[in-house]
């Protein structure tokens, strides 16, 4: 079999999340570091690259044998390659992964969609502070995540999910953008779907999924 499959689901921030944009004028008094936003709304998003590389790298770095150094692209697992992309050998990425735009905005547009957390680095040496203001994506947004696969066979296919699905829950465990250490960026994925190209449900690679949707690192957090 030889097609397309588009997989979608719900990106759930838990903790504010930070993925930085770009500014080239900033006014005193401006938050010293902004998230990234679509230009045509003015609203967050979560940029594909951003997606991918983080899933690509816990991946890599869950299949290494040396946990202390991060494989080289070239050097990640033959199944990580595939589904990824490669450059030696040339292969291009089985999935596609799309900008995730906001899709709650009537659900948060009273509670506003960004926060400005401050922040303060103490010099040790002197204890002198060094405060900075960082923008986060407040807890509660949801954006959609659309990822196209190009498949090659059933049971290729199967594989594949399987590894992604993987790297959604590591995901889960860890956190995306950055701050993460600091809290920032714990984020949950909800209510996958699993189609062709005749937006038919697949409900069995669907349920290749339910690893991530039954998983909630802070589940008390969720039911709010």
């Amino acid at each position: 079999m030889v097609g397309k499959l588009l997989i979608q689901c719900e990106l759930v921030t838990i903790t504010g999340l930070h993925i930085g944009g770009t500014d080239t004028f900033s006014a005193i008094g401006a938050v010293d570091s902004p998230v990234i936003r679509d230009a045509r709304t003015g609203r967050p998003i979560v940029p594909g690259s951003s997606l991918k590389g983080k899933l690509r790298s816990l991946l890599a770095r869950s299949i290494s044998k040396d946990i202390e150094k991060m494989p080289d692209f070239d050097e990640d697992a033959e199944e990580i390659k595939a589904l990824f992309g490669s450059s030696k050998p040339v292969h291009a990425a089985r999935a596609q992964f799309a900008d995730c735009f906001l899709i709650n905005f009537d659900e948060m547009k009273q509670i506003g969609l960004t926060e400005v957390k401050t922040e303060n680095g103490i010099r040790r040496s002197d204890s002198v502070a060094n405060p900075r203001q960082i923008e986060r994506v407040v807890s509660g947004v949801k954006f959609g995540v659309c990822i196209t696969y190009n498949q090659i066979d059933e049971e290729q296919t199967r594989k594949d999910l399987e590894l992604l699905a993987r790297g959604l829950k590591l995901l889960e465990m860890d956190y995306l953008g950055g701050h993460g250490s600091r809290g920032s960026g714990r984020v949950s994925f909800r209510n996958f779907r699993v189609s062709n190209e005749n937006n038919e449900d697949l409900g069995a690679l669907a349920a290749i999924f339910d690893v991530v949707n039954e998983y909630e690192l802070f589940p008390d957090q969720i039911s709010l």
